[in-house]
């Protein structure tokens, strides 16, 4: 069995919405049914005991190795906690070649997946062992180190859960939430809203008591020290138990509390100096530890601390007391889990020496020995929750020190004998304000219940019913989906807003081009969606991506199917018949947003009308005839419909019909060019689905200019000594026939000879090449071959060979030509060009073509 490309799915894709590892998988005759290898299955479950069923029960088909590496490393994920459900299996065109999709949650994560699966699979072919339990802390370790941490993934679940849709941005936890211009960040528990002014004030304690002090919040007396002596004599002027800790820390790091002696501050003012070089040296209160989380104006939740502590049995020293309590399963480093595991550091050494013990010291039956003076969760302390026992004044108290600090989100430090009283009543005090405070105390207590912290910052961050989308509109097709990218985006700007826009020939956002290339795919998807400046998204959305990465969005309110013809990359990435090409550009169809979203359908197409079937939203066909049955049916419903009538393009549906004229819509040449009123006709259908007023939908249409500017290679005309030229980019046997069919129809003097300009691309099939020179050697006199740029892995020559082939029973070329290089056929054509000649000329470099033309023209 070997493994050849693996890829990672990343949004929703040919097999799922599942983020998957797609991987192509080759097997030997004998691997194609694993009953063929005596064996192999028992040695495989004896080593993998909990692998999922390799078929199901009463089923005797063949199972290939493909399949149990599927379910190996599915399973592996799964059995180490990985929340996956999702595999599949399929066969290719190639004997012995399979599709293997695994859905995982973490990409690292499934990708060892998959390499540990490949070495379980071998170790049972071969015999050989294989270490599971090994395999299966890999994955734990490797999953816990790269997904979202805690509080980050309490916000993120929460937003999921209203149907926000999210980005994380960085390897840690900056996640963007909502799209464009709507969009809004967090990092951890802090929001974009959250103020650096805020955070800096929060880090300096010093300052936070003044300004709370100030506000007539309690706070204890103290202040900032320069020494080990400088802190005695502030404890003195305290004259009392005091706390020593960093002046700007975090985590409770370097905090001692409840010091009397001399030797005891030193100490402490040593180990706070470690973390900080300013030491703060204030009044102990006593009192329980507790933690208030504050969300905007409001107490979220509240828990009481406790610092780390052992309970004797009598017969465990306080080491192993410390060793058996770490494994429970709720405890691990960090703060994967709810409870991190406490540490007999050198903290935790000096609290024992402070009472006369040691780690081998073996306390008595039920004493409680405490192992820090802190109760920080993140140094092994535990949490329960006190919500619903917090006074509304204590609440209140917690507010105004959020907000008198200026931050959106803050854990309140709180030490007193209880909530149930006002602050003021028990001469407790806030001891802190935290600034991106943990959550972990509040979603999964030691004790009581979890609060929804997550859903009160979102619901802080988002107003209800706010879900952060911008309008998005996906086009696919074999044809048409730039100049209807172009048109949709052109009319929504008409709306004011700052459209996004991605095409073949770049990304554009305000009409201006800030990517260049090939941008169809999902990669430049996500960078508009990324754009704080974009109010709306037109995104062209090309087979090659959905099969390289999957979509670059969640879901869209539309997506347009312009048509499925033939040629269109057939024949690669495993896509060999025009149904396989069908099942690809439906992805976006599948993806529609649930109810309220709307497929824009080409009734006129069998493919593209069957995915109306795949559509969790709603449908609206177009197409040149109303009379299509297709169309009948679904005007019969009252449903949506946009079709040719005449000189006017109407949009009818649910008692609605608006009449726009083509002569009003430039892009159509008044309705002589059929390939652009089907692509108004759907950017009409696309833009009353987004609940567009008409007038706007009629000026975007009437705005709409399309020259080598507006849309490059898209049907540019231009004028050349009395002939016409048309530069266009189809590449394929449709677009060429649909070009022929809107030459035909334009207006030409009598006498004038056409002549065509066009080269193949060599990633196509012989026969898609062969045809288009068979269609074009009936519609012109003259054609000029040349060869293109870049060959897509085809042979010197070779393509040009195709397209003579084409021509050998040509109806009408008397005249073919081969030229090597674009721009000399280019000018080879136009030096034959007479006054009422036309030349259609089809480029392969479209910004470098069109300048050459717009030269020569501008030089005539």
């Amino acid at each position: 069995m070997e493994v050849s490309r693996i890829r990672a799915l990343r949004g929703p894709n040919l097999w799922s919405r599942h983020t998957a590892i797609e991987a192509i998988v080759c097997c030997s005759e004998v691997e194609c049914n694993i009953d063929h290898l005596p064996g192999f299955e028992d040695r495989l479950r004896e080593r993998f005991p909990e692998l999922a069923m390799l078929r199901p029960l009463g089923h005797d088909e063949a199972v290939s190795m493909a399949q149990a590496l599927e379910f190996a490393a599915l399973g592996l994920q799964a059995q180490a906690g990985c929340p996956v459900t999702f595999s599949r299996t399929a066969q290719t065109t190639e004997a012995g070649t399979y599709q293997v999709v695994v859905e995982y949650s973490e990409e690292a994560v499934g990708r060892l997946a998959f390499e540990l699966a490949q070495d379980l699979c071998s170790a049972a072919v071969d015999d050989k062992p294989f270490e599971l339990d090994e395999a299966l802390d890999r994955l734990r370790e490797l999953d816990e180190d790269v997904r979202l941490g805690p509080s980050t993934g309490a916000i993120v679940y929460a937003a999921a859960a209203r149907n926000i849709p999210y980005r994380r941005l960085t390897e840690g936890s900056m996640v963007q939430f909502g799209w464009g211009s709507r969009q809004r960040r967090i990092q951890a528990a802090e929001t974009d809203r959250t103020s650096a002014v805020a955070e800096s004030i929060a880090q300096d304690k010093e300052l936070s008591k003044v300004l709370l002090h100030a506000a007539g919040v309690p706070v204890p007396t103290g202040r900032p020290v320069l020494s080990a002596e400088d802190a005695w004599a502030a404890a003195c002027e305290i004259d009392g138990p005091v706390v020593v800790k960093p002046q700007d820390g975090n985590q409770g790091k370097g905090v001692a509390v409840n010091l009397s002696t001399r030797e005891q501050i030193e100490a402490a003012y040593a180990i706070a100096f470690e973390v900080s070089d300013e030491v703060l040296v204030e009044r102990y209160i006593p009192g329980h530890d507790y933690r208030l989380l504050v969300v905007g104006d409001k107490l979220i939740a509240a828990a009481r601390r406790d610092p780390p502590l052992v309970i004797g049995d009598g017969v465990r020293n306080i080491r192993q007391l410390v060793e058996r309590v770490n494994q429970d399963p709720r405890r691990s480093e960090g703060h994967a889990t709810s409870l991190t595991r406490i540490r007999l550091d050198e903290v935790a050494l000096a609290r024992l020496t402070s009472a006369g013990l040691t780690p081998e010291s073996i306390p008595a039956r039920g004493q409680r020995v405490v192992l820090r003076n802190n109760a920080n969760l993140s140094t092994g302390g535990t949490a329960t929750d006190v919500t619903d026992d917090v006074h509304p004044d204590f609440a209140a108290q917690a507010v105004a020190a959020a907000q008198t600090i200026g931050l959106d989100i803050a854990g309140v430090d709180v030490v007193c004998d209880g909530v149930l009283r006002p602050l003021e009543d028990q001469g407790g005090g806030i001891v802190e304000i935290n600034a991106a405070p943990g959550l972990r105390m509040h979603l999964q207590p030691s004790f009581g219940k979890g609060r929804p912290v997550g859903e009160a910052i979102i619901a802080n961050i988002f107003a209800a019913g706010d879900d952060g989308r911008i309008p998005l509109v996906a086009v696919a097709g074999t044809n048409g989906k730039t100049t209807t990218v172009r048109l949709i985006a052109h009319i929504l700007g008409q709306q004011g807003l700052r459209v996004g826009m991605t095409t073949t020939d770049g990304v554009y956002v305000e009409g201006r081009r800030i990517d260049t290339g090939d941008c169809s795919g999902p990669k430049s998807a996500r960078n508009v969606l990324l754009h704080p400046g974009v109010d709306a998204a037109v995104l062209e959305t090309a087979r090659g991506g959905v099969l390289r990465e999957g979509l670059g969005f969640d879901r869209c309110d539309v997506a347009v199917v312009t048509n499925i013809g033939l040629g269109d990359h057939l024949g690669l990435s495993y896509i060999s018949t025009v149904e396989d090409l069908s099942v690809v550009k439906r992805v976006i169809v599948n993806n529609v947003r649930p109810g309220s979203g709307v497929a824009v359908l080409n009734a006129a197409d069998p493919m593209v009308a069957r995915m109306a079937d795949s559509c969790p939203g709603s449908v609206t066909y177009f197409a040149h005839d109303r009379n299509h049955p297709v169309m009948a049916m679904h005007r019969a419903r009252r449903k949506r419909v946009v079709y040719r009538d005449g000189n006017s393009i109407v949009a009818s549906g649910g008692g609605i019909e608006y009449r726009i004229a083509l002569a009003d819509i430039p892009v159509t040449q008044a309705g002589a060019i059929g390939f652009q009123v089907e692509n108004a006709m759907a950017a009409v259908a696309a833009a009353w689905a987004l609940g567009l007023d008409w007038a706007i939908i009629e000026a975007g249409l009437a705005g709409f200019v399309n020259d080598a500017h507006t849309a490059p290679g898209r049907f540019n005309v231009f004028s050349y000594r009395g002939a016409t030229l048309i530069a266009d980019y189809g590449h394929n046997p449709d677009a060429i026939q649909a070009l022929v069919d809107a030459i035909d129809n334009l207006p030409s003097p009598a006498g004038g000879k056409r002549s065509v300009v066009i080269s193949g691309a060599g990633d196509r099939r012989d026969e898609d090449i062969r045809q288009q020179t068979q269609i074009l050697g009936g519609a012109f006199d003259r054609v000029v071959l040349y060869q293109d740029q870049c060959q897509r892995g085809r042979a010197d020559g070779e393509v040009l060979a195709l397209l003579q082939e084409g021509l050998k029973d040509a109806e009408r070329t008397s005249e073919i030509r081969e030229i090597h290089g674009e721009f000399l056929a280019i000018d080879s054509a136009l030096a034959e060009l007479q006054a009422g000649d036309l030349c259609l000329i089809l480029i392969d470099q479209i910004e470098e073509a069109l300048e050459h033309i717009a030269r020569r023209v501008a030089e005539a």
